[in-house]
């Protein structure tokens, strides 16, 4: 059994233009990675919903991560970071940036193992400085509620545009964990722009009372202000490794 991502289609030539460019965009990047936390792209299909394109990968019967710990308990919770880390260390060691890291974009595979998906906003690495080539009008996708400080207000955080990088995938990665462990995205209880006010200025969410002293300092040590600050995703979980 297979899952179909199916390209969106509208009566307008241009919009239809820009859409099927991000499925190719989406399509080339996904096409090159492979590693068991990622779940793979197993080709293309033109004739199930002609005249759309769909992605096809594996289909995963366990859902999301956040449906398998609402099904199963947290037992596996601090492991399933873990391998979370390690397909996003994956990731960037082939110089690409998730951009849309959230819970509902983690799969579990049939084996029982985090795999990262959705690569619609992934971009590959434009320059040593670790700035992201952005390449549509939609660059500004995705929820807000997982993004750094300095995809909200960029020149207050010392960025000269809106450009997804490493570090903000490191900095939703701390959001994931807290998502995971509380079953909510980060400030769930204000509604989004309140919740970017918040962000930056300043303020994080407080520690939930279940989740250890040790995987908390991950999470902040990821979420910090200065994007320059933030560890790596390889040394997040180098580190989490030592946990298991």
């Amino acid at each position: 059994m297979v899952a179909l991502k199916r390209i969106r289609t509208f009566t307008a030539d241009s919009t239809t233009h820009r859409h099927r460019l991000r499925f190719y965009k989406e399509a080339l990047v996904w096409q090159g990675l492979r590693h068991r936390f990622i779940l793979p792209l197993l080709g293309i299909d033109r004739l199930t919903f002609v005249p759309s394109f769909c992605m096809v990968s594996p289909w995963m019967k366990h859902g999301t991560v956040l449906k398998y710990l609402r099904d199963h308990g947290r037992g596996n919770l601090n492991r399933f970071l873990c391998e979370i880390a390690q397909g996003l260390d994956y990731l960037h060691s082939m110089n690409v940036v998730h951009g849309d890291l959230r819970g509902n974009n983690i799969l579990i595979t049939d084996e029982g193992n985090a795999c990262l998906s959705d690569f619609g906003l992934a971009t590959t690495i434009a320059d040593a400085d670790s700035t992201v080539r952005v390449t549509s009008s939609s660059n500004r996708a995705g929820s807000v509620r997982w993004f750094a400080p300095e995809l909200i207000d960029p020149t207050k955080f010392g960025c000269t545009k809106f450009v997804r990088t490493k570090a903000s995938d490191v900095y939703a990665y701390a959001c994931v964990c807290l998502e995971l462990y509380t079953g909510n995205p980060p400030f769930s209880h204000l509604q989004d722009v309140a919740a970017m006010l918040w962000v930056i200025g300043g303020e994080r969410p407080e520690q939930p009372p279940f989740i250890s002293a040790a995987v908390w300092q991950l999470v902040t040590s990821a979420w910090v202000e200065d994007f320059r600050a933030r560890p790596t995703i390889h040394d997040i979980a180098v580190t989490l490794e030592g946990f298991l």
